[in-house]
C-alpha cells in the first residue's frame, strides 16, 4: 500500500509540476513563433487560437486553459485583441473579435466571459441574414474593472475604470467607471 501511494503521488507531481509546465512552455514558443506577444511573467495554460498575430498579451497576466481567441475575419496585420499588464482572464472565455478589443491592465476576467464585437445585419427580409453585412465596433475594458462569470460584452461597448459587472449580466450598453452593473440587459445596481 505505501508504494502504491509514493507512486501515484509521485506520478503525479510529475505530470502536473513537471510535463504540464513544459508543454505549455512549448506551445507558448510556438504562438511566439507564430506571432503571438507573450509579456513576460505571463502564465499561460493551454488555449485555441485562429490567428497567433492577432493577440497581444502583457507582463504577468494570468490566463488559464480553453480561452479561446478567434479573430473572426481574414489576415490582416494585428494585433487586435489587445491585454495589457498584470490581467486574469479565467478558464473557457471567449473573443470573438472582428475589429478590436483592448482590455487595460489589472483586470479580473472571470470564467465563461464572452466578448463579441459585431452583429449580422438582418433588415432584408428577402436576403438570407448570414449573407447581409454585418456592423462591427471596438470593444473596450478601462484599468480594474471585474467582470463576473459568464458575462457578455457585445460591440461598441466601453466599461469605464474600477467597474464591476455581475456573474450572468448582458452588457448591451456602456458603464461608467466605479458603477455596478448587473441583469439581462445589464443595468446600474450600484456604485463603488
Amino acid at each position: 500500500m505505501n508504494i502504491n501511494y509514493f507512486l501515484h503521488q509521485s506520478l503525479f507531481v510529475i505530470r502536473f509540476r513537471y510535463v504540464k509546465k513544459w508543454i505549455i512552455m512549448l506551445n507558448n514558443i510556438w504562438l511566439k513563433f507564430n506571432g503571438m506577444k507573450i509579456g513576460k511573467g505571463t502564465h499561460m495554460s493551454k488555449c485555441y487560437v485562429t490567428w497567433p498575430h492577432q493577440v497581444s498579451i502583457g507582463n504577468y497576466c494570468r490566463l488559464e486553459h480553453n480561452i479561446y481567441f478567434h479573430y473572426d475575419g481574414i489576415w490582416k496585420v494585428g494585433p487586435s485583441i489587445i491585454i495589457k499588464d498584470n490581467v486574469f482572464i479565467g478558464n473557457n472565455c471567449e473573443f470573438n473579435i472582428t475589429d478590436k478589443i483592448i482590455i487595460e491592465k489589472d483586470c479580473l476576467i472571470a470564467s465563461g466571459c464572452k466578448f463579441i464585437d459585431h452583429n449580422h445585419s438582418f433588415s432584408s427580409v428577402t436576403e438570407i441574414i448570414r449573407k447581409q453585412k454585418s456592423t462591427k465596433k471596438e470593444i473596450h475594458i478601462g484599468p480594474n474593472v471585474w467582470l463576473g462569470v459568464n458575462v457578455v460584452v457585445l460591440m461598441g461597448i466601453e466599461i469605464g475604470e474600477g467597474a464591476v459587472v455581475a456573474a450572468g449580466a448582458i452588457v448591451v450598453e456602456s458603464i461608467p467607471p466605479f458603477e455596478i452593473w448587473g441583469g439581462v440587459p445589464a443595468k446600474k445596481i450600484g456604485q463603488r
